[in-house]
């Protein structure tokens, strides 16, 4: 099959990039014909490898050039960027002349069933239905994410598949004929799972208002003042760094969480953990949580909208937490690392649980959805 993926870049290191590489890899090993078209790539090289099969078009819109204008700039702006954007856009896909394009929800997402270059049009969502509205935005901007999650409803009736990763997701968004639910594939193969023996525990996410760290941060005060000889490392980079910083430093912690740069062996680094943590406000399918229990690691996470219901079992490989519960949260850190067989018990459940989102399996439902799209039988 020949198959376009849109999104605004592949520079970043967040968990959709990940995905994305990690899918069309798979798919261009399989010998289809895949072409990534962004938007906002600037000659950055991507931060995930592809496979040299693989092209890479950039439009040069540069929608983020507008990220730090005000209200009145954005609503100029962006009705010329969109305009070039189908222009261009249109062009790149009449001269590929693709059977499937795929919209990753990003600025492409409104024009791409516009465009009739004959491919069958599929848009995967990689956060929840509810995503817009936990910005937590005040005043006009609360009006306009309001307008927005209305909207993208309007928009995904207009795609031949429009695909979830979860079914609690599924579920927020009604009953539409289009819908499917695939997960995210775990991001890379664990022959073995960590040993459970160190004093760490891992968290891994962009520092910013999604990823609450900064309650993992207060958590991890009342840890320490009872096990002060464990340490949290955090994997990422973001706008609230200094934020987050700043409190670690009020608190007195230091020396035992440490904010760490991304890295490109993140398996490593979970495989040197005892356990991984989350305190999102929302997410999609937290490719966190999967890349910790394909290491064995028990998992503690609140129960945020969507994902961590979908992965965790309350009990058996992890705990789930009513959001904003830092005390619980901290009890479970607490008995986990002072049981040293239930962490083992969990870890294993973790292990065992990760096959169910095997690469394998999900990209044969991929390849299903494909077809279907195309009816092949």
């Amino acid at each position: 099959m020949k198959i376009v993926y849109c999104i605004l870049g592949t520079f970043n290191s967040g968990g959709m990039e990940r995905v994305l590489a990690n899918k069309t890899n798979y798919l261009a090993k399989l010998g289809h014909d895949i072409s990534i078209i962004t938007t906002d790539q600037k000659n950055r090289k991507p931060y995930f490898d592809l496979d040299e099969s693989i092209k890479q078009i950039d439009l040069g819109i540069n929608y983020t050039e507008n990220n730090s204008s005000g209200l009145l700039k954005k609503l100029f702006d962006y009705p010329k960027k969109q305009a070039l954007h189908k222009k261009l856009l249109t062009e790149q896909l009449l001269a590929i002349q693709p059977e499937i394009c795929v919209s990753l929800f990003d600025h492409e997402v409104d024009l791409l069933p516009e465009i009739k270059d004959g491919s069958k049009k599929i848009v995967e969502i990689h956060f929840s239905r509810f995503k817009r509205l936990q910005y937590g935005r005040k005043g006009i901007w609360k009006i306009i994410d309001s307008y927005r999650s209305k909207k993208d409803l309007k928009t995904v009736k207009k795609y031949d598949k429009f695909v979830v990763l979860t079914e609690e997701d599924k579920s927020y968004w009604g009953d539409l004929p289009n819908i499917i639910v695939i997960p995210n594939a775990n991001s890379f193969p664990v022959s073995q799972r960590s040993n459970l023996t160190s004093k760490h525990v891992i968290a891994v996410g962009r520092y910013d208002y999604q990823k609450r760290f900064e309650d993992l941060v207060d958590v991890w005060k009342i840890v320490h003042q009872q096990e002060p000889d464990w340490k949290l490392n955090i994997f990422g980079k973001g706008p609230e760094k200094e934020n987050l910083q700043n409190q670690i430093n009020k608190l007195g912690l230091e020396k035992t969480l440490i904010l760490q740069e991304p890295v490109r062996n993140i398996d490593q680094q979970y495989l040197d953990s005892s356990m991984i943590a989350m305190t999102s406000r929302y997410e999609g399918l937290p490719m966190a949580l999967l890349e910790g229990q394909a290491s064995g690691l028990p998992m503690i996470s609140y129960a945020c909208k969507c994902g961590p219901r979908d992965i965790i079992q309350d009990g058996k490989n992890g705990y789930l937490l009513e959001e904003e519960d830092k005390a619980g949260m901290a009890n479970k850190i607490l008995e986990l690392i002072r049981d040293p067989e239930l962490r083992d018990t969990m870890g294993q459940h973790a292990f065992e649980m990760s096959g169910d989102f095997s690469e394998a399996a999900v990209m044969k439902k991929w390849i299903q959805l494909f077809n279907d799209a195309l009816n092949r039988r």
